[in-house]
């Protein structure tokens, strides 16, 4: 789903002051010389990919005239397309067109490289039951969008903020001073119904993340053979626990860290690390 309107156009509001500043001086003085007529444009993908932020496009040309602008999606959210191939349609008043051009195309081209990116890490491991799951390594301000590319390319959500989740990493617990005591202290605080999950990164911290109780534990940064290890535990002593892999996760070692029989596989890199998909625009 597409965030809520209050918030999707609050962004895109920010987006084009950012962009147009004081004026489109040079869109401008072509209106003034009496041409703004309505003409066509498309939008065509430079490169195989997964297409995402059509309709965030299609949102930024209406901000700037919702009464005569026709934007056509020729490529479903999330789908795949061709390097050449005609994404989207565009008819509406040459200002608008020119005016959101750079500002629509950033948003779709950035989203749709972070979809295309999470889809190689997930058909990796397509055949095994273990889910690929994003970071809170975002661009800020664009969160909510990245993970909403992170989801059609797909991977699922990892927690979008603090809030979402009670979770205890390595220097939370340094500043408690043990797993147990650490857990003690933040179930008292735990509303219903967060989880709560423990990053824990040998088999000692493993085992005192076990005796205290915990919904969810994270192998952090361990070999595999330890993380097989560890779910072997898990799995032993309460298999209702789910397990969460993360720690340099790559295109080339995501499906032996699946092997290891993890539930999720968390990792930051097809955002932190994608390419824009190239997609230009081209009046007609």
């Amino acid at each position: 789903m597409l965030p809520s309107s209050l918030i999707l156009d609050s962004l895109i509001d920010s987006w084009l002051r950012e962009d147009i500043g004081r004026g489109d001086y040079t869109t401008n003085a072509i209106i003034d010389n009496g041409i703004n007529h309505v003409l066509k444009a498309q939008w065509i993908a430079k490169e195989d990919g997964v297409i995402v932020g059509l309709p965030i496009a299609e949102r930024v040309f209406t901000s700037i005239n919702i009464e005569q602008f026709a934007f056509c999606s020729l490529v479903k959210e999330g789908g795949r397309c061709h390097s050449g191939e005609v994404i989207a349609q565009l008819e509406g008043h040459l200002d608008a067109l020119l005016t959101g051009e750079r500002v629509a195309l950033n948003i779709a081209m950035r989203l749709s490289g972070i979809a295309s990116e999470t889809k190689k890490y997930c058909e990796e491991i397509v055949d095994l039951p273990t889910y690929l799951v994003d970071t809170r390594k975002t661009t800020p301000g664009l969160r909510i969008l990245e993970k909403y590319a992170s989801r059609l390319g797909g991977a699922k959500n990892h927690r979008m903020g603090l809030d979402d989740a009670l979770m205890l990493k390595d220097n939370h617990i340094k500043a408690f001073g043990s797993i147990k005591s650490a857990v003690a202290k933040i179930s008292l605080l735990q509303p219903y119904p967060l989880n709560l999950e423990v990053e824990v990164n040998t088999l000692d911290e493993l085992q005192e993340a076990l005796d205290s109780g915990v919904t969810i534990i994270m192998l952090d940064n361990m070999d595999l053979k330890t993380m097989r290890k560890s779910v072997e535990i898990i799995r032993t002593q309460n298999p209702r626990i789910k397990i969460e892999a993360s720690g340099n996760i790559t295109l080339e070692t995501i499906r032996s860290v699946a092997l290891t029989g993890v539930d999720y596989i968390s990792t930051s890199a097809p955002i932190t690390r994608s390419n824009w998909l190239d997609i230009s625009m081209k009046m007609l």
